[in-house]
């Protein structure tokens, strides 16, 4: 790519100071027509901060933002939308109970005299969703469609108000490995047809597949700008974090002891009465993980949630030490020694708008020392945030800022912190590594090893295969709400595993090895 181009888009020395705390401090930044730029870096490091500054959420402290070499104050998103930057954010800015073209035009609706040109505004958007390979359906209710779909119908307001410039904030970390390719061929397309593309990410094969160029940002600082073609994963990885990072997990062979959870013949329907986990029975032993794959709306995500009081079984029944638990109340569980990485962080892991350190105890903050029955103390809150937020490097201005104030992968590492640290007997980790930096997965992907050495029961439910795979002691496949295999680790592999999601039987997969083949290449 030609660098004698003006660019579209060009950050000089940009900060942005909260009191005392600088979380960009003298970034760089530059965006060239028809280009892909990621910005990569730990979470915390500024990314969201300096993206917002660009789509006209947040004001900088100092520095100077150009457009086509003229300089331009961005004081509103919609003095942003005006310019042509538009948004795709990480957590999606959609009315549930609006239909996909109403959340779409609102606040650019066409007029016809005094009334809403609908014909027109439907004709507008078939034509952007058959230019850019982004079908929808114009009137279904945005509640009732896929987070896949949700992401077009995001990506879809914005071109509808005619952005040159797109920022996407995370934009596969909901998202199915069908979906992530969709979205991927997406980027593409909208970059070959000229427009000019920001993606942050901590996907480092995602920055591989599309990206052109990529700036690190480490700290709230600019490290360096580099062609993505010219430098391997690893050394990005490495530009990030400051240090070596490993992608593989060492560990030693698992030794399973006593059944620790055991699940037998377990259904869930969900609200509309639909049968979601089909007659589900397994069971977890002491000192092992098991794994569950599949496609994401197979199943998994009802059958853990049941499992851990947030939704009921509609029969069957669930053990844990020999106890029964079924449909037992999320505090009696907790107390039983039973922890939960939630998949959804905002709904079931975090309340916003209370303080880090409150998050911290949300589950045991009636116990001594934080509480002595009649008051709360404070105190002892504060002292032990403040080690889990040291201990989980959980980027934070302080224990007492709200959760909202802390990136998603920061929020994600203050739930782990919390769960981990009550000493489960059993953990089940449903996504657990969503939204975090390689230097984050690295770390969590030991902290669960370390409670399967200590002996205890993890049952990880994640929809990235190299995360089953080289986490799992032993992996449980669904489809349709059923298992259909149930296996070692070491006796499949990752192209196995996604034919089985797709509901080939595990006996086929075997008939279909040929000779000699290795499981495990």
């Amino acid at each position: 790519m030609a660098n004698t181009q003006t660019p579209v888009i060009e950050m000089r020395q940009i900060s942005k100071q909260f009191g005392d705390f600088y979380a960009n401090k003298d970034i760089n930044l530059e965006l060239r027509k028809g280009e892909i730029h990621a910005l990569l870096g730990e979470n915390g490091a500024g990314k969201s901060t300096l993206m917002n500054m660009l789509s006209g959420l947040l004001m900088p402290s100092s520095g100077q933002i150009l457009m086509n070499g003229e300089p331009v104050s961005i004081d509103s998103p919609t003095k942003a939308n005006n310019i042509g930057i538009g948004m795709v954010h990480q957590h999606f800015m959609l009315i549930q109970a609006f239909t996909v073209l109403e959340n779409i035009i609102l606040g650019a609706e066409e007029t016809s005299g005094l009334t809403l040109d609908k014909k027109s505004s439907i004709e507008r958007l078939d034509d952007l969703s058959k230019r850019y390979g982004l079908a929808v359906d114009a009137n279904a209710v945005v509640r009732d469609i896929s987070v896949g779909m949700q992401q077009r119908v995001e990506i879809l307001k914005v071109l509808y108000r005619g952005a040159e410039v797109l920022i996407f904030d995370e934009p596969t970390a909901s998202l199915t490995p069908q979906e992530i390719d969709d979205l991927m061929i997406t980027l593409k397309a909208l970059a070959k047809e000229g427009k000019s593309i920001i993606i942050i990410t901590h996907k480092l094969d995602e920055i591989k597949a599309v990206a052109d160029r990529c700036t690190v940002i480490r700290r709230g600082e600019s490290i360096d700008t580099v062609e993505v073609a010219d430098v391997t994963s690893k050394e990005l990885a490495d530009m990030m974090v400051g240090r070596s990072v490993s992608f593989k997990t060492d560990k030693t062979p698992a030794n399973p002891q006593e059944v620790a959870l055991n699940v037998e013949n377990i259904s869930v329907k969900d609200s509309r009465g639909i049968t979601v986990v089909d007659d589900l029975s397994f069971n977890v032993r002491d000192g092992e993980i098991v794994g569950i794959a599949g496609v994401d709306g197979n199943g998994q995500t009802e059958l853990i949630l049941t499992l851990n009081g947030l939704m009921e079984a509609d029969s069957g029944k669930i053990t844990f030490k020999g106890e029964d638990i079924t449909n037992s109340d999320p505090r009696s569980l907790f107390e039983k020694g039973l922890s939960h990485i939630p998949e959804d962080r905002h709904k079931h892991g975090v309340i916003l708008d209370f303080a880090v350190e409150e998050n911290m105890v949300l589950k045991n903050y009636y116990r001594q020392p934080f509480s002595n029955k009649t008051f709360m103390q404070f105190k002892a809150i504060e002292e032990y945030a403040n080690e889990l937020i040291e201990q989980y490097d959980v980027r934070t201005t302080s224990s007492k800022a709200t959760a909202r104030s802390l990136s998603g992968g920061n929020q994600q590492k203050a739930i782990i912190a919390r769960e981990l640290r009550a000493e489960p007997e059993f953990l089940s980790a449903a996504n657990p590594t969503r939204g975090l930096d390689v230097g984050a997965i690295e770390f969590i992907h030991k902290a669960i090893i370390d409670e399967r050495d200590k002996g205890n029961a993890v049952l990880l439910m994640s929809f990235e295969l190299d995360e089953i795979m080289n986490l799992s002691d032993r992996i449980i496949v669904m489809y349709g709400g059923k298992i259909v295999a149930d296996i070692p680790a070491s006796e499949t592999n990752e192209q196995e595993l996604g034919q089985m999601m797709a509901g080939t039987p595990y006996s086929e997969v075997v008939a279909q090895r040929g000779e000699g083949s290795v499981v495990n290449e």
